[in-house]
């Protein structure tokens, strides 16, 4: 397979957030983002990286997976560990389309994590999209494709990162006009306070007159509404430091 990718990790960890938390994942952290959010805890994903090869990727990948070969487990009919691309924005580099579909082929059950700002139609459709809808408290509410929505299945998953009252308000605004319940799993995900080391300029500013939301008052207007969402934290944030790498 040829063809190259700006890297800027892979790691074996275990999945923090979707509706596959808690399992053993294989993360591609891809190079490269064309958002600032104002939450992004990656920001040394937008430069930092090297060019590597698809077949060196795809070579580090079997290495990592190496140890679950013989396990016959397998959960929600995946087999273990996932692989998941993320970033950055792995939609902006092309070549990310061929290596799913060579991890597909391969017999990973592959995710993406995408900003839910650059088309994902393109994605082999075995892939499990996990698709931004940004919020106002990200200030990058203006790049949501909502075409997108189009192209979602079953398998999908949409998340709103929400850290406002009027994230949570837009939100649910979102899920009654478009019937997002109806397609795909719907991820409520509370934003965690950047570390210090996690902080960049780079980073857009949260609207001054936007109301802050902790998470206890999240998960409880959840449940007073009744909302067909599912609420998460991201768990890796929990387990290691905030600004801990390579988990």
């Amino acid at each position: 397979m040829t063809g190259t990718l700006v890297v800027n990790e892979i790691y074996l960890s275990l999945q923090g957030e979707s509706t596959f938390a808690g399992l053993p994942c294989i993360f591609i952290r891809l190079t490269g983002c064309d958002l600032r959010c104002s939450y992004c805890d990656t920001a040394y994903a937008f430069t930092e990286g090297k060019k590597k090869t698809l077949a060196e990727v795809l070579e580090k990948v079997r290495e990592l997976a190496a140890p679950f070969a013989n396990s016959k487990l397998k959960i929600k009919n995946s087999k273990l560990p996932l692989v998941e691309l993320t970033g950055g924005e792995p939609l902006l580099q092309k070549n990310s389309l061929l290596l799913m579909q060579q991890l597909c082929d391969d017999g990973f059950t592959v995710l993406i994590e995408t900003s839910g700002a650059h088309d994902i139609s393109k994605i082999d459709l075995r892939v499990r999209r996990i698709m931004d809808l940004k919020c106002p408290s990200s200030g990058e509410v203006e790049r949501n494709l909502f075409s997108n929505i189009t192209h979602l299945s079953s398998t999908d998953e949409i998340k709103f990162v929400i850290g406002a009252l009027e994230d949570y308000e837009w939100a649910k605004q979102q899920i009654a006009a478009h019937k997002l319940d109806s397609i795909c799993p719907l991820l409520f995900s509370w934003v965690h306070p950047l570390a210090p080391a996690q902080q960049s300029k780079a980073l857009k500013k949260v609207p001054a007159n936007l109301t802050p939301i902790s998470r206890k008052d999240l998960a409880e207007k959840i449940i007073a509404d009744a909302l067909p969402v599912r609420f998460q934290i991201q768990q890796h944030k929990i387990i290691w430091p905030p600004e801990q790498r390579g988990v």
